[in-house]
């Protein structure tokens, strides 16, 4: 059974501080910064002139565990519509890899040794790798000389570190031109987010805490409208777990409807729960469906009026109802949001443990 949060905790900014003894708070309000650091970082090692090779053969995006498996599936979503060479999502470096690849991959575990040997693979076969992760260690070695390695320079626990590796996989895209990302105006609206969501600011007026209220006492169903927001939904699940200890469910919401039990759960979510039901009886079963929404255009309203009629009791989560910018900015907003409210809703339950939890990077 899901602990009971202590509500009042989000709105007593002296004890939130207290309590985020690890400044996790203060890391995610650093995704900005990590944003800017990295596109400097590609900067100074002329990343762009690196792999001006011509169109590759294909993008191959590693996924290895932590934020790295959120990252690759929300770049792979955003360049699929319209990429000129196939995106490749896998756990190593796939055995027709070759010199007309390149292979981008990030970790914050340095000593991940099947990363290392598949990455020393790839630029054996002449691949062109992209390696975002900690400058010392075998990960790192496996691409000394031989790859470029955009190593942290914004320390943050590991779990934290979901914009660095986004920038780090945009710049590279950009410099491949198979995407278009501004990450000054990414950083700048990262910077708008921590500040709506800073912990001095009530619930009413921080959307990062009104939302870890709303999924307090339920099961949360994160459930996308479009594939980006699907993938935005897959990292909101990883922080909600990582830092709240609460298991979500994720699905594009026409899969996510065809299990005909949990429709049907979801449909009795939006029924008021009864204030003299016994808490000790299915307490935190009842579901709380959030749609969510990246895209703009035809395709996303027909499907959000469909779900919308389908599911009326659903809170519907659109940041383009809030900010007027591109898909990129608009999904990497709403996943510092989710990550947001995944800490103040694990400093509430109490699941978020002391400091000294992560050794700060180096730059």
């Amino acid at each position: 059974m899901p602990t009971v949060p202590d509500d009042s905790l989000l709105d007593d900014p002296a004890r939130l501080a207290e309590a985020d003894s690890a400044g996790l708070l203060r890391a995610a309000a650093m995704a900005g910064a990590q944003v800017r650091a990295t596109a400097e970082a590609a900067a100074e090692l002329e990343l762009s002139d690196r792999l001006d090779v011509g169109r590759p053969r294909s993008l191959v995006l590693l996924d290895r565990p932590g934020v790295s498996r959120t990252l690759t599936r929300l770049v792979a979503a955003l360049l699929t519509p319209s990429c000129p060479v196939p995106v490749v999502v896998a756990e190593v470096v796939p055995s027709w890899i070759g010199a007309l690849d390149v292979v981008f991959a990030h970790t914050d575990d340095a000593g991940d040794r099947e990363l290392a040997a598949s990455l020393e693979r790839a630029a054996r076969f002449g691949a062109t790798v992209v390696l975002s992760a900690p400058a010392e260690g075998p990960v790192a070695a496996a691409v000394a000389g031989k790859g470029v390695l955009l190593a942290p320079r914004i320390p943050v626990p590991p779990e934290m570190a979901f914009p660095r590796g986004l920038a780090a996989a945009l710049v590279t895209a950009n410099a491949l031109g198979l995407l278009v990302a501004d990450l000054e105006q990414l950083a700048d609206h990262l910077d708008a987010e921590a500040e709506k969501d800073y912990l001095a600011r009530d619930s009413f007026a921080n959307p990062a805490k009104a939302m870890a209220l709303r999924v307090a006492d339920r099961q949360p169903l994160l459930w996308g409208l479009d594939p980006v927001a699907v993938a935005v939904g897959e990292h909101a699940a990883h922080a909600f777990a990582a830092h709240a200890a609460l298991v979500c469910d994720v699905e594009d919401y026409r899969q996510a409807l065809a299990r005909p039990a949990l429709r049907r759960a979801a449909l009795s979510g939006g029924v008021e729960r009864d204030i003299f039901a016994d808490p000790e009886e299915g307490a935190g079963l009842t579901p709380r469906v959030l749609l969510l929404s990246v895209r703009t255009g035809p395709a996303t309203e027909a499907a959000r009026y469909e779900a919308q009629d389908l599911l009326p009791g659903a809170d519907v989560i659109a940041p383009a109802e809030e900010i007027e910018t591109d898909e990129i900015v608009r999904a990497a907003v709403l996943a510092l949001r989710f990550e947001l409210a995944a800490v103040y809703l694990g400093l509430a339950v109490g699941s978020i443990g002391g400091a000294g939890r992560y050794t700060p990077a180096t730059a």
